[in-house]
C-alpha cells in the first residue's frame, strides 16, 4: 500500500494530531493522532501489518479495528486526491 503525498501537500504535526495542507486547493484537512501516526506510517513506506502493529501498540484497539480504519484512511486520502498511490 505505498503512498506518497503530491508535491503540494504537506503534512504538519499539531498538538492535537496533524494537517494536511492542500496548497493547490487552498484547504487543510485534519487528522487526529490515530491518523496521524497511520499518515506517517504510510508516507515512510511501512507496509499495512506494520502500521496495524503500531497503531495496536499506541492504543486499545484490536488489529481488525486498526486495519479498517488503515483502509478507510487511505480511501480518504486518495478520494480527496492528496495522495499519488
Amino acid at each position: 500500500m505505498p503512498v506518497r503525498l503530491r508535491d503540494d501537500v504537506t503534512l504538519v504535526a499539531t498538538d492535537y494530531g496533524a494537517v494536511l495542507l492542500d496548497e493547490r486547493a487552498g484547504r487543510y484537512y485534519q487528522l487526529n493522532p490515530t491518523g496521524q501516526l497511520a499518515a506517517e506510517h504510510l508516507l515512510a513506506g511501512h507496509g499495512t501489518d506494520e502500521i496495524v502493529a503500531a497503531i495496536t501498540a499506541a492504543y486499545d484497539v484490536t488489529d481488525e479495528h486498526a486495519g479498517a480504519d488503515l483502509l478507510a484512511l487511505v480511501d480518504q486520502l486518495r478520494a480527496a486526491g492528496l495522495v499519488i498511490a
